[in-house]
This record gives C-alpha cells, structure tokens and sequence, in this order.
C-alpha cells in the first residue's frame, strides 16, 4: 500500500511537473493579453504591428526619462515601458534600456549633455512643486534608436503651447506615443528614401522661405526643387510633390505634365492662394482692393472635384498685429489687436493628419468648396475656421478699419468655412475629351500612354501657403521656425504639425499616421489638494496599516491567553 501511494505521488509529480513545462513553453512561445481599459490603451494598430513584425535586425531604443519625475511624466515614462514591451513582444529584435542622462559624476554629465545637444537633443525644463517650494528641473523627453549604422531620435514629448496647461500636453504626448515610437522605427528600416520636389518656375516661395521645412524634411526624405520647363515629364521616382503659392500662370504643357503625373498615381500637396494680399500692401495704400493669382490653376481643380470660392475669409478667433494707438514725444506707442483675416484655426479631430495638432495661424485664406465627380472620391476637411466666421466676397476692399470695430459676434455668423481638404480615390483627367495630337506624341516619345482616369492616388488643398513660410534675417542669415509671428512672439504648433503630417500621411506606406487617432485619458492627480492633504494620505498609506497590524497582533494574543489559561 506504501509503494502504491509513492508510485501515485511519483506519477502525479510528473505529470504536473510535464504540465508546467509545456505551459511555459507555450507561454514562451504564444504571449497575448485582455486589453480592457476603456481607451484601449494597450491595443497597438495593425499598421504598427505589421511595421515592428518585419523587423529583421535588432534595434536598439535608449530612452532618457529615467530617474525621479513629477507624477505627469511618470505617466510618460509608464506608457513608454508599457509600448515598448509590447514591441518587444512581437519581436524579439526590439532591445530598450531606460536611461537618467542627468545621474553621474560633474564630467559625465557634462559630456553627456554637450553630446546629445550636437544630436539636437535639448531639456526641457520643469518647474516642480515639491512641499510649497517650486524648482526647477531639466528632463530630456526623448528616445535614441539605433539599427546598424543608422541612427535617429524621437521626443516624446508633445511641444509646450501657450494656450494648453501641462496636463493637455502630457496627455497629447501619451496619444502620439505609438505613433511616435512606430515612425522612428519606419525611418530606419525603410531600404530607400521617398523623393520631395517642391515646385518653382511659377513665382512660387524662394528657397529661402520655405528653408527650415525643407531643413526638417530632409532628415527622412530627398529634397530637391523642379521646373516643369526643364523636365519633359514628372517621373513616378517623384514620390510626393509640393506646389507652394504659384503666383504666374502654368501653359498648358506644365499642366499636362502634372495631369499625367496624378494619373499614374503621383501625389500632390496644393498650397494655391486665391487673392495676391499681404499687410504691406494694405499698410502702403490705405485701402486694397486684392487681385487674383493668374495661376490658372482653377479648372485643373474643378476636374478633379475642387473649387476655390471667390472670398476672404474672417474669422473671430484670430491672431494679433500692432497698430498705432498714441505717440509719446515723437515716438509710436502701438498695441495688439485681432486681425480677422488671420485665422487660428483647429484640426478636424477625426482624421490623423490634423488630430491633436494645436492651433494652425493662416493668412487669408479661401473657402474650398467639394464637388461631385462621376468618379469614386473621398473629400475629407482637415482644417477649418470656428463657428463665428464670415467672409467678404471679391471684390473685397481691405483696411485697417476694421480693427476700429468692436467685436460683435453676430456678425461672424456664416459658421465653420473649410480651408484644408484631403482628395482619396480616382480622379477624371483634366484633357480628358480634349487631348491634342502634339500631347500624344510627346507621350509616345517616352513610351507612355495617355490616361484619362488615375489609380487610386490622393491630393491635399489648402487655401494658403504663409502658414509653412519661415521668415529670414538676411543680416544674421537666421530663419525662424514655422508658423513663428513676429508680432505676438509665438510660434503656432499646428503649423508645422499640419504640412508634416500631411507629407506623411502621403508618404506613409504602413498606414502608421492611424494610430494617432488613439485617445488616451491621463488621470493626472491634483497637484494643490495633494499639498493640501499631504499629511493626511501619508498617515493612512504608512501609519494606519502598522497600526491595524499591531491592534491585530495585541487583540489575537489577548483572545489566545483567555483561551488557553
């Protein structure tokens, strides 16, 4: 009976000992989890998935927000370890180290610092509440990625706004993280470097306004400025083209080569201004009367399902210039009023591209009107003006007057005027029924044939080009950043958000621009009630559960003694 009980001990130590090994090896082997939280934080977009599973050499990821935190970027620094060993467990390649580039001796730091400051790696700096005394303390809010010899940075940090407190911009980085994190690893796996041109031969911006854009995009992409009277057709090695404000007219032959071009698939970004107006003019005449563009540029649109409306728009919510307001000696004291032809406009919080962008600043800009097509299209707006908007219809007398007037809403009543449109699908050939020999000839000589509808292609139309424009100080060869104004010292984040994304939504082979649609709630505590009951919640988290235990303790000998006695 003895033998036979160990024998049945023996086998069922086996057979749970068998058990356990097979479930780890499952485990090793299959790893996945419940996503229940309401965001669906946890959850990573197919595009990323797909994107971190073709990972064929290991990448390693240093991120530098280690050490002690406030509790806002401990949430940052949470969701980053969490994002990352989710990466890790699609793939095994995935290799991450957190990092306090701010801990070591004086020497080490120092070099430290110098070092990432040459890789353009800058702190940011906090203020920190610590017990009624605020302080300051730098962070560096960034991960390093390495994948053989290449090398690039992400900051995971969404930029500092003025017009959101630290609470929304923490949150806005958690929503961005995956995509944050997925685009720097496409940037390093990608074999071959997508082609930019911008446009020129049409007075469209110089190089030198539209020189710290092409600065940024040149980090991921070739950069490069075409002539359409130098080249006897736009090549689909063209990855994406940017037309920025063509003021002159386009021949047929230019418009013919951008035809065919969409047609074959290509991809556009349509920066094309209505009026010819700017600030100095008005300030130079009094009164301006604008003129329009003769970019001719109007019945290419129409064909491919786009029209300009014929106004201005003004909108409530707008930037600031300086005017006059009283001399002191013989010195101009001037102050800030709202310029209503300058809109601050939001993104449409339903696509990627203009999702969570912050405020875009335009400059005059039009109303973009959609039209039916007899082909499959998609129209998406992207930006738009506020709810108290208006519009002068040309022609249109401009003046400083209006900043005399009070700012009565009601008059702003003509609702939300669309400024930026995403154009998806097939579009109808502007020569389409109308193709002249001499074209189909010139086609033959590069062996193509014409197409009078396109592949599924997709083009973008804003009605001004300023917000991308940098200005330049000839004097200390020095550009601002994008979407900077002189006049209130603040450079609008959505600007550069808006053109950036908007190239790589276009770009985008993975479709990895999806995952920024994610929302994220952060659950920040309340920093001046945790001052407020600082001593309270101390005493119930450290006192309180010694003191139950030793109560235990001092009742459970008692009722033994009483017992046993």
């Amino acid at each position: 009976m003895v033998m036979k009980k160990r024998i049945e001990a023996i086998v069922t130590t086996c057979i749970v000992a068998g058990l356990l090994i097979i479930s780890n090896a499952l485990i090793d082997k299959w790893t996945g989890y419940v996503d229940l939280t309401d965001d669906q934080r946890f959850t990573l977009s197919e595009s990323t998935r797909d994107l971190i599973a073709n990972v064929d050499e290991t990448i390693y990821i240093k991120v530098l927000l280690g050490g002690e935190l406030p509790s806002g970027f401990q949430r940052l620094e949470e969701a980053t370890i969490d994002m990352l060993r989710q990466f890790r467990s699609i793939n095994s390649n995935i290799e991450f180290v957190f990092e306090n580039p701010t801990e070591g001796s004086v020497k080490e730091v120092n070099d430290r610092v110098e070092y990432l400051r040459k890789q353009g790696i800058l702190p940011t700096n906090l203020r920190v509440m610590d017990q009624g005394e605020r302080s300051e303390k730098l962070i560096y809010p960034y991960a390093l990625f390495s994948y053989g010899t290449r090398q690039t940075a992400a900051n995971l940090l969404e930029e500092q706004n003025l017009k959101l407190g630290e609470e929304e911009v923490l949150n806005r980085s958690i929503n961005l993280l995956e995509y944050k994190l997925a685009n720097a690893v496409q940037k390093l796996v990608q074999r071959a470097r997508k082609n930019i041109v911008f446009l020129e031969g049409h007075t469209e911006f110089l190089p030198m306004q539209t020189a710290r854009l092409e600065q940024e995009l040149a980090l991921n992409y070739e950069v490069a400025r075409i002539s359409l009277d130098s080249a006897y057709q736009i090549t689909q090695e063209v990855d994406l083209m940017i037309v920025p404000r063509p003021k002159t007219a386009f021949s047929e032959k230019d418009l013919f080569k951008i035809d065919q071009y969409v047609m074959n698939g290509g991809k556009i970004i349509w920066l094309v201004e209505k009026y010819d107006v700017a600030l100095d003019s008005i300030a130079k005449y009094g009164e301006y009367v604008p003129r329009e563009h003769a970019h001719g540029l109007e019945n290419l649109f129409f064909d491919y399902g786009i029209r300009y409306k014929s106004n201005l728009v003004l909108d409530a919510e707008a930037s600031k210039i300086p005017q006059v307001i009283g001399y002191s000696g013989d010195k101009p004291q001037t102050s800030l009023f709202k310029w209503y032809y300058h809109p601050v406009v939001k993104g449409n919080e339903s696509h990627p591209i203009s999702k969570n962008i912050g405020l875009v600043n335009l400059t005059f800009p039009t109303t973009i009107d959609t039209l039916k097509t007899s082909n499959k299209m998609k129209r998406t707006i992207l930006a738009s003006t506020s709810n108290y908007s208006r519009f002068q219809v040309y022609p249109m007398r401009i003046g400083f007057d209006i900043l005399k007037l009070t700012e009565d809403l009601s008059k702003f009543n003509k609702g939300p005027q669309s400024i930026a449109v995403l154009a998806e699908g097939t579009f109808n050939s502007h020569f389409k029924n109308r193709v002249s020999q001499s074209m189909l000839d010139g086609l033959a000589s590069i062996n193509m044939e014409f197409k009078e509808s396109s592949v599924e292609t997709k083009q973008i139309f804003i009605s001004d080009a300023d917000f991308i424009k940098n200005l330049y100080d000839p004097e200390n060869n020095r550009i601002s950043d994008i979407g900077y104004n002189k006049w209130e010292d603040y450079a609008y984040p959505g600007n550069k958000q808006l053109i950036k994304n908007s190239i790589e939504f276009l770009l985008d082979d993975y479709g990895l621009l999806e995952s920024r649609s994610k929302d994220v709630k952060l659950r920040l505590l309340d920093q001046s009630k945790i001052q407020e009951e600082r001593t309270k919640w101390q005493f119930l988290n450290v006192a309180l559960p010694i003191l139950l235990l030793v109560l235990f303790g001092f009742v459970y000998n008692f009722l033994r003694r009483r017992k046993y006695e």
